[in-house]
């Protein structure tokens, strides 16, 4: 250990200026040192900020992080992290592998490990796997230059990362047939070149550190235990910082943050999910000018994608959904200024309907070489007041109409590589928060008894978990019930996109069991699954009502004494106190794999 603490820094790759880049051909980006890339205000504080995280000495550090970090610099230069989602701008890459390394050291303090070992063996490993999580942290994306992106030097040569760091000016450009999640798997061709032979020496040693940290190198995070963990969690910190999804910073988040997540939800369904220029029914129409997207299937499909991500702080209702995409230029208003249009779409083979549509400028979803092909037929728009009803409407002949391009406005123009003027303040803030409580010490060691998983009344046998509750993919159009709620429960769970024993969490572990909380978590289900509200008002109840019924026929919790479903938890912070109320589960096996230490903010009351 002493030896590789004594190892010298590497030197600078060849073909790197120490200095700044100097002006480059045009159409072409000159490489950086790695020097010149770290040099930033903002990167030389997350720098120093990750070096508090670790208790080790300058030298020290610079063997273990600095210089990791510096080649991890020269390999990404200027990329951005994505084409138009989070950190989409030059050095967008490097700044997102710095926050997600500094928030995941900020975690990893929260966790002795490996979980369950003696204390004299966290000690005495306390270092590696400090320095592992940094390292799975900072490779779990670089896998993205591999495959996400094509790059080239002046005389057209391509440049692969595995020929080592760029030596000569370049330009690149995004893959149009690149494989979302490819990018995971081929970070295997690329962490030797930031992690050397000693460093990888070091850490093989440990082999519950070393198979983790393989896992999540392969792009299998929920394979890797608590350090997969640690970095599904710092990576949502900086994708929603960067995103500005913390629905507590919203007011002080740009505006153009929301305007993205809305805009890239959108460019994800006509990619994957929507029917577009169907010859009859479809979920939008693309003419020369404008695109036209039936507003209730496209809000409806939108609201539940971008929740299934696990962003929060998405509007609840269609018609707010409207103003906000309205409110940040995304759609083009009606000559009244409202967000719906009604039109009457005609096919070349004769067929016409009229329906309430969103209309936006082709220009902000596809580049101008990837459009689709226009619609063969015809979308005329029908004169009057524009419909506020979200979804299709009967079909009536238009008495006057015009054609589509007649009203077309001007295209809204969408910021795409903005920064945040401070961006660095909100990362602090959240690198300021508490640790998230599943960390914290159990229960009992925080003085509360736990309860023993009550038994199943008498003369009832023991409820049994329902089969689809092991399926990890959901179909989204799988009809929704008890079962399926359950199911999604646990994928939500296990992919991390639900969120347990925190601040915000609708699932909670308490009496060495789940506890759901009333009405969040069947409200999420029901926004994630629109179909609910159909079927909720056929039995004339709330969406989620509907949901928290058939929950309660399959007989998975455990009542009261006096018979009540719901159970009250008080939870206790640093500065007040509150009460939860929510369904406290017979087995937590209906959804945990593995049954996470009791929050030991939450006591459950006694029900009288």
């Amino acid at each position: 250990m002493l030896t590789l603490f004594q190892r010298k820094k590497a030197p600078p790759s060849a073909g790197t200026s120490p200095s700044g880049p100097a002006e480059a051909p045009k159409g072409l980006t000159r490489p950086q040192s790695a020097t010149a890339l770290l040099a930033t205000p903002r990167r030389q504080k997350l720098l120093e900020h990750i070096w508090q995280r670790t208790s080790l000495s300058r030298r020290q550090f610079a063997t273990l992080y600095r210089t990791p970090l510096e080649r991890y610099a020269e390999l990404v230069q200027l990329f951005p992290a994505s084409e138009s989602h989070h950190h989409a701008y030059p050095g967008g890459m490097l700044d997102h592998g710095l926050e997600i390394v500094a928030y995941a050291l900020k975690l990893r303090q929260s966790h002795l490990l490996p979980a369950g070992a003696p204390p004299e063996a966290q000690a005495a490993q306390a270092e590696a796997w400090t320095a592992g999580t940094a390292y799975a942290a900072l490779l779990h994306d670089i896998g993205k230059i591999a495959v996400d992106v094509h790059v080239e030097y002046a005389d057209g040569s391509t440049w692969h990362p595995w020929h080592g760091p760029l030596d000569r000016p370049y330009r690149f450009r995004y893959r149009k047939d690149r494989e979302y999640r490819l990018h995971g798997a081929a970070t295997g061709l690329l962490y030797y070149q930031v992690l050397d032979r000693e460093i990888l020496d070091w850490l093989s040693g440990y082999p519950d550190l070393w198979a983790a940290l393989l896992y999540v190198l392969a792009g299998q995070c929920e394979h890797a235990g608590v350090l997969g963990e640690l970095v599904v969690q710092a990576d949502q910190a900086s994708v929603a910082q960067a995103l500005g999804g913390d629905p507590a910073k919203a007011l002080a988040a740009p505006k153009h943050a929301l305007q993205r997540k809305l805009l890239e939800g959108l460019r994800y369904l006509l990619k994957e999910e929507l029917r577009l220029n169907q010859p009859q029914a479809s979920d939008g129409w693309l003419t020369q000018d404008a695109l036209w997207l039936v507003s209730k299937t496209v809000s409806d499909k939108l609201r539940a994608h971008l929740l299934s991500q696990g962003l929060d702080g998405i509007p609840e209702s269609n018609s707010a959904v409207f103003n906000v995409l309205q409110d940040h230029g995304i759609l083009q208003a009606t000559p009244d200024g409202k967000a719906i249009w009604k039109a009457t779409v005609t096919s070349d083979a004769g067929w016409s309907h009229s329906f309430t549509f969103l209309k936006l400028s082709p220009a902000l979803i596809w580049d101008a070489g990837e459009r689709p092909a226009p619609f063969a037929g015809t979308v005329r728009i029908e004169q009057g007041e524009a419909s506020r009803e979200a979804g299709p409407s009967p079909a009536a002949p238009a008495t006057v109409t015009a054609e589509a391009a007649a009203v077309d406005t001007a295209p809204v123009a969408v910021a795409t590589d903005i920064v945040p003027a401070d961006p660095f303040s909100g990362l602090l803030e959240m690198l300021g928060e508490p640790p998230a409580l599943h960390a914290l010490p159990s229960a009992t060691s925080a003085g509360t008894e736990p309860l023993a998983p009550p038994p199943p009344a008498a003369g009832t046998a023991p409820a049994e978990v329902p089969s689809i509750a092991s399926e990890m993919v959901l179909p989204s159009m799988i009809e929704p019930s008890g079962e399926h709620f359950i199911a999604w429960l646990r994928n939500g769970i296990q992919t991390r996109k639900l969120i347990i024993n925190d601040a915000k969490a609708l699932v909670h572990t308490v009496a060495d069991t789940a506890y759901l909380v009333s009405p969040g978590v069947f409200q999420r289900y029901a926004q994630e699954h629109p179909v609910v509200a159909k079927q909720a008002k056929e039995a004339e109840l709330a969406d989620w009502q509907w949901v928290q019924k058939r929950f309660e026929r399959l007989q998975l919790h455990h009542k009261q004494p006096n018979g009540l479903n719901i159970w009250t938890c008080e939870v206790t912070g640093p500065r007040k106190s509150r009460r939860l109320h929510g369904y406290l589960l017979n087995s937590p096996g209906a959804i945990f794999e593995e049954l996470p230490v009791n929050n030991p903010y939450l006591k459950l009351m006694d029900g009288t």
